[in-house]
């Protein structure tokens, strides 16, 4: 695919009326927005950025300062980008991952305060003995591009041999405490409504680590004392909306079922009791889609559309898309935009048809859109005209 970069900067507000510019010699008119391969959605006019089209099976990106943006590729790397436009360099020094199928190294973000002090986090399929491996969250620093005072904080386990369901996400909340997923590893689906385990849930933990002492579940019956939420199959999407105070999930369904959650503390979210999707076999996973104590999704997909990363639209670049969640489509190679009133689904469109397995959406410091594709191997900038 080949670089959209034929934009022009906005039209620059016209001067203020006085007699300096009345007196002044005419300027020449500014030339009209280029809108030559724009893309026309419901609400928006844009063009898509292309900045580089040679990754390898991304996942997770995120900012430093100044310009630089890191993004993990799932056989281990991190690679390096500066003002939009990869340097060439990787980080150095990460750990060894176990990288089958779909485990890997995954998501990656900084420290609500790295500025200060420097922390970077990554979510990982770490290996333990006979072949089997469990999502573990790292943090280190940065000496130039070597990643140093590398520190495993915790592993959702026990190991487990195979390589589905991995979750990977990392967020942080407004009060610095890490949420990240883990998935039900596939082969037996009730792990996930038992506490007892890691599998099929997702996690909050203190920066460093630390189990909060507020979370929902306590170790007096074997519980598993990091799980916020239980029931969620597979979360590869997991976005904390700093504006209201929200975290918010996708995870996939078996065939049909992908969901969008709001995840809230102590909850259950049903898998495999219930669920809008049917059983690779195409026999019935279950005859119920509700259950009391157990949570609807906000939205749902049948058929699947294989939902990973997503983000809450907050920039004000996006007027028209403001509040709405994109959410990245794996099988069905698109953005799905689903707009929101606080916590009910409204109306979705697809955006990109065609643009690859989007992995992972992200809003930039600057406040514009990133995606990263596989397949396509893309990194990409949404630019909007208006």
């Amino acid at each position: 695919m080949s670089s959209n970069k034929h934009y022009l900067p906005l039209v620059a507000l016209a001067a203020a009326m006085s007699l300096w510019t009345s007196c002044a010699p005419n300027e020449p008119a500014a030339p009209p927005i280029d809108e030559t391969f724009a893309t026309q959605s419901e609400k928006l006019l844009f063009k898509v950025d292309t900045l580089y089209d040679g990754l390898k099976s991304p996942w997770g990106m995120t900012w430093l300062e100044d310009g630089k943006m890191l993004v993990t590729e799932k056989k281990g790397n991190i690679l390096v980008f500066q003002d939009d436009k990869f340097t060439g360099d990787s980080i150095q020094g990460l750990p060894e991952v176990f990288a089958v199928s779909q485990a890997g190294l995954f998501d990656v973000v900084t420290h609500p305060k790295y500025k200060e002090n420097g922390w970077i986090y990554i979510a990982y399929a770490k290996m333990f003995e006979d072949s089997a491996a469990a999502t573990t969250i790292m943090r280190f620093k940065l000496d130039g591009n070597k990643a140093v005072e590398k520190q495993d904080l915790i592993s959702a386990g026990p190991a487990w041999k195979g390589g589905l369901h991995f979750g990977g996400r990392v967020v942080f909340d407004n009060d610095g405490y890490l949420f990240f997923s883990n998935g039900e590893k596939s082969k037996i689906p009730m792990k996930a409504q038992n506490l007892n385990n890691g599998h099929g849930k997702i996690h909050r933990i203190k920066d460093d680590g630390t189990i909060p002492t507020d979370n929902p579940f306590t170790d007096s019956l074997g519980n598993v004392t990091s799980i916020w939420t239980y029931g969620n199959r597979n979360p590869q999407g997991l976005y904390f909306d700093k504006a209201s105070n929200r975290l918010w999930e996708t995870e996939h369904g078996p065939q049909g079922g992908d969901e969008l959650n709001v995840i809230e503390k102590g909850k259950n979210y049903g898998w495999p009791i219930i669920t809008y999707g049917i059983g690779y076999d195409n026999k019935p996973i279950t005859d119920i889609t509700e259950k009391e104590g157990m949570e609807q999704p906000i939205h749902y997909w049948v058929p699947s559309i294989a939902t990973a990363g997503m983000i809450i639209v907050n920039s004000d670049k996006y007027p028209t898309w403001k509040g709405s969640a994109l959410v990245g489509a794996l099988a069905k190679q698109h953005i799905a935009r689903v707009e929101l009133n606080g916590t009910t689904a409204g109306a979705e469109e697809k955006l990109l048809q065609g643009i690859g397995r989007v992995r992972q959406i992200a809003e930039s410091p600057d406040g514009y859109i990133y995606a990263i594709t596989e397949g396509t191997n893309l990194l990409i900038k949404i630019i909007p005209i208006r």
